[in-house]
This record gives C-alpha cells, structure tokens and sequence, in this order.
C-alpha cells in the first residue's frame, strides 16, 4: 500500500533496514521506524494546527507505544489520546501530558483513582454509569474532572468492536443526570470515526458521526454549557486539520498521519507528511511452485498490503492475500518470473521490506527505531517489542 510512497519520499529508510537485516542487526517480524521522519511529521502538524486554531492529542497504538517516539512527537504535540490503559501508562511514563483518556477504550472502575490523579484534560464516558464512577473517583481526589461525551455511533459506521456511546436521542437526558454528578464536568462530546478516506481515491471526508457530534454540541450549548470541545478523531492529517476547522471541531488526534501512512498517503505522494516506516521480513522457504514464503507476525488484516521488494535482486513480488481468521505464521509472495533478477533467484534469508497499514500494538512484532537517516549516518536506537518495552 505504501511501498512506492516509501521508496520515492523515503529511500534511505529502506536502505537502512535492509542494511540492518542483512547484518544481523534486526530479525525478521520487524518494523524500522524513522525517528526523525516522525518527529518532523509531528513539528508540521503542530504548526498546521495551531494556524487554524485547533488542539491536537496525538495517538501511538499504531507506532507500538515506543518510548522514544512518545518523546518525540511530544516536543512538539504534548498530550495525548490514550486508546486503553495499558496505552495511557506507556504514554504517562514517557513523560507526555494526558490529553484524552477513555476513548476507544473506557477506563476500568479500579483503574480510575490512579489515572485521573494525572489530571488528564479529559475523560471520554461512554454512559451514565461511567460518568458516576468518574465523578466518584474525581472527588476522593479533591477536584471536578472534564468529561466528554462519546455519542453512539451512526448506523452502519460503527467498527465491530467498537460499539457504545449515547445515543444523540439521549444526549438532553444524559446531560441532565450527569449535571447533578459534583465530581463531573461535562465538556464536550466525541464521535469515531468522524473523518475517513475513500477507499478508491483517499480522499477524505466527513462521516455522519461529525454532523452527530456538532448537533450534540448544540444541544449542549442549548443547556447553557460553554466552551464546549468537540474531537473528531480518524484521519487527522495535515489535509484534514483545513476540514475539522471548518466543521467546528477544537481538536483532532493525528495517529497515521504521524509516520505519513493514512490512505490519501498512498495515493498522493505530494502529501505533507513523510512516510515514517518500513515493514522487514525475510524468506523462510520456497514452495515446490516456486512461491517464497516470508515471516509473519506483523500481518494486519486491514493492512491493504500490495508488494514486497526483494532488495538482493530488486524484485517487486505480489503479496498473497490471506484470511484474517489465521495466524499470520508467514505470507506468502508470487513466484518470481523466470529470469527476473539477473537470475539470481530467491533464496532463504533473503531480506524482503513491505509498506503497509498497519497496528503495531497488536502484533507481535519487533519495533526498531534509527535515526540519522537525513545527515547520512543511520544509527539503530534501539529494538523494542510491540507494547513499548525495550528488548
């Protein structure tokens, strides 16, 4: 999916992971991660963001919740969106600021006294019973907590998965109990997924969960509260910020934008952000057809996975595609066409580097982080396993 964007904007990254495989210095299952590329990704969406007038809580699941990118993209994007609190701990212990908890993921009952003693700017609640366990945990600590107010998502826009929120038909009588809650103050509403890319041209747009959103508000502000926020989180990039302006949002969550892997990336290589990984893996073994099998472990289903380059002979394979419902143990390529590749062939440990949508939090692979790549002097950080954790 990402592969030529990859190689026309960012070609000392492939070249400095297939160094790194070929020496040894990575294994297989492994994503190089560029630090520098991701940090200058996140300087430019500071600056685009703050032209406009909007607050950014940047997101990491997909980066593997890496230390050392948290602190990266935290010199110029502070605080974060926590997915879950395994996330939120790894983000906190970086030393970034709590932007949003709670949101995809509610924050468990026992867990509550321990994160909003970070005092996070808000706490997205799913329904009354979160917000009273907010309210609760909030005064034992002596303060009121900002919340937010996840809306139930639209008819058919909803990711299996992910469902919950309250329904836009209840948000006057939400409001009204939650009102009566000391420990709680209500602050604005969120929606996912409020933008999203075509999945033919990239281009992205609003869905109906933003018109949701900003109705919420009103009705909100019809209530007499002030200064209401509204995250629209899904896509934020730097050709989104422009549209979340516009539709009255105050903050969006840039994830993908921040290694240049959402889907208008890989369709217009113009766009702002540079493409900020690269997927490493190596042929394990050949099919008596002549299909290479390469290692797995770093497979994603939504992945929109298209080639993988073989940079030996400088083949350009087609991935197999396989069901979501295995394990990712290898995935297999074509077979390469006779005579391709100076007839070098494929053989096993061959290095093979693939650029794709990714998850890397719920994979089980390897996270590399180099940085250097710019001044022409590679140098491997550091390898870390998929939740952050140095190995």
């Amino acid at each position: 999916m990402f592969l030529d964007s990859l190689l026309t904007r960012n070609p000392e990254l492939a070249d400095a992971a297939a160094d790194l495989h070929r020496r040894g210095e990575i294994p297989p299952d492994t994503y190089v991660m560029d630090l520098d590329a991701i940090e200058a990704n996140a300087a430019l969406l500071a600056a685009e963001a703050d032209r406009l007038g909007l607050s950014l809580w940047f997101v990491v699941k997909q980066l593997g919740r890496n230390p050392e990118l948290i602190r990266a993209i935290a010199r110029h994007i502070p605080r974060y969106a926590a997915i879950d609190p395994p996330e939120a701990r790894t983000l906190h212990a970086a030393g970034a600021q709590a932007g949003n908890l709670g949101h995809l993921v509610q924050i468990p009952y026992r867990a509550l006294p321990e994160m909003l003693a970070w005092r996070p700017e808000t706490v997205t609640v799913y329904d009354l019973a979160n917000a009273r366990a907010v309210s609760d945990a909030a005064r034992e600590l002596g303060f009121v907590q900002d919340v937010l107010i996840r809306l139930e998502g639209a008819e058919g826009s909803v990711y299996p998965g992910q469902e919950g929120g309250v329904p836009f038909a209840g948000i006057d009588a939400f409001a009204a109990e939650a009102e009566r809650l000391p420990g709680v103050r209500i602050a604005g509403v969120t929606a996912f997924p409020c933008v999203l890319c075509d999945p033919v041209t990239g281009e992205p747009s609003p869905t109906p969960n933003f018109e949701l959103a900003v109705k919420a508000r009103q009705t909100l502000a019809a209530r007499g509260h002030t200064g209401l926020k509204l995250s629209a989180p899904s896509a934020t990039s730097m050709a989104t910020l422009p549209l979340l302006a516009e539709l009255g949002a105050t903050h969006g969550e840039p994830g993908h934008s921040l290694t240049g892997t959402t889907p208008l990336h890989a369709h217009d290589l113009t766009q702002p952000e540079k493409p900020a990984y690269v997927y490493v893996s190596e042929v394990a073994h050949t099919l008596s057809d002549g299909r290479p099998a390469v290692y797995g472990g770093g497979f994603y289903p939504r992945s929109g996975i298209k080639t993988a380059l073989l940079p030996r002979t400088g083949e350009r394979l087609r991935v197999q595609d396989a069901p979501a419902e295995n394990i990712d143990y290898y995935r297999l390529l074509d077979a390469p066409e006779p005579g391709v590749g100076g007839g070098a062939g494929v053989e096993v440990g061959d290095t093979a580097l693939l650029a794709f949508r990714t998850q890397i939090f719920v994979t089980r692979s390897t996270v590399a982080v180099v940085a250097g790549l710019a001044d022409g002097a590679p140098r491997l950080l550091g390898l870390y396993d998929a939740q952050g954790r140095a190995l």
